[in-house]
């Protein structure tokens, strides 16, 4: 069985083709210099750089994989959650694709891409509590088997990516905020600045309270207040460029506020549903200090950790191509009438 699938359920155009659970061919095309000037994703920008890279990476994944794209047994695409503008490019290619051939389609959620990612090319999809974590969704999940998963808890507000990227744009740094509060933090001291962890007794995360405890902080650093008509003391709306230490230490303290939440949460959640597994994916899994210490706590506890391969954690049409795959083998498939939604939960 070979399959063709496609994600653009946001700013990255990704096209890859499977065959039997061996990659034969994936290709991402990335928007983010597009986006930096913005300091994030635009719709509109994202949607018609989807129409560009689109056809060019199909035919660079069918000549990477040596198939003509006649021969694909099935066509799966992204149809949410994400941007409505940007799901509509992937489905609407992989429907028309799989009509003209005569072939299944296969509407995939893109979380549940996320979801199975860590299993990538195995067979068997054991029992575990999963962390999705980037810039747009955080959750703890009960994954019994394909298709049969629990949500433990979620975010109530910002994500820990989108955290990432807001806290970085009060710092003058680049997009997405991520990586570059984790580069910045190598050097910094994480136990300088006492930072929020929200929500600390519940499966819910909560990271839209650290964001305002850094705006409140930066001004305290510098000593750049605003005077308001009530002689309040309140911190000024501009970002603020920072000494290098005390960059290094704030990006430390807010990456290890970020960390300390999502690990306590995530093995609270293995002990409560007694499983003997743990496994992590999503962009914002790619950082090393969360890996590391929930490596560390799981080792604690007697858990197995799992988690995909950097190049599987962004967002890939590889995972999804994997996902399809495994609803395939159930029998799975969907109605090229399946409309693609924005919003789709995770069932």
């Amino acid at each position: 069985m070979t399959i063709l699938a496609l994600e653009t359920s946001c700013d990255e155009t990704a096209v890859a083709v499977l065959r039997d659970r061996k990659l034969l061919g994936s290709e991402v095309a990335s928007q983010i210099a597009e986006h930096e000037k913005f300091g994030g994703v635009v719709p509109e920008v994202a949607s018609r750089n989807h129409l560009v890279h689109a056809p060019r990476l199909l035919e660079r994944v069918a000549r990477e994989a040596e198939i003509d794209i006649s021969r694909i047994d099935a066509f799966a695409a992204t149809s949410g959650p994400g941007l409505a503008s940007s799901l509509m490019i992937g489905a609407s290619i992989a429907k028309g694709l799989a009509i003209g051939f005569g072939k299944p389609y296969l509407a995939i959620n893109h979380l549940e891409g996320h979801l199975l990612s860590p299993f990538f090319g195995e067979t068997e999809i054991r029992p575990n509590v999963s962390l999705i974590v980037s810039g747009g969704h955080t959750m703890s999940i009960l994954v019994r088997r394909v298709g049969d998963y629990q949500i433990i808890g979620r975010t109530v507000d910002d994500a820990a990516g989108e955290a990432f990227d807001k806290i970085a744009k009060l710092l003058v740094l680049g997009y997405p905020g991520g990586p570059e509060i984790e580069k910045h933090a190598i050097k910094g001291d994480p136990k300088r600045f006492d930072l929020p962890r929200s929500m600390p007794d519940s499966e819910n995360f909560s990271f839209s309270g650290l964001k305002t405890a850094v705006r409140y902080l930066l001004p305290k650093i510098v000593g750049r207040f605003c005077e308001t008509p009530n002689d309040e003391r309140r911190p000024t709306q501009t970002p603020y460029k920072l000494p290098e230490k005390d960059l290094a230490d704030v990006c430390a303290s807010v990456q290890e506020a970020i960390v300390d939440v999502l690990v306590r949460k995530t093995i609270a959640a293995a002990r409560k549903h007694d499983v003997d597994l743990v496994t992590v994916s999503g962009g914002v899994s790619c950082n090393r200090v969360l890996r590391k210490q929930l490596d560390e706590a799981c080792k604690r506890h007697g858990l197995e950790f799992k988690t995909a391969e950097p190049w599987l954690c962004t967002d890939n049409a590889a995972m999804i191509a994997f996902a399809a795959m495994l609803k395939l083998d159930n029998g799975a498939s969907s109605n090229v009438t399946e409309e693609i939604d924005p919003n789709l939960a995770l069932q």
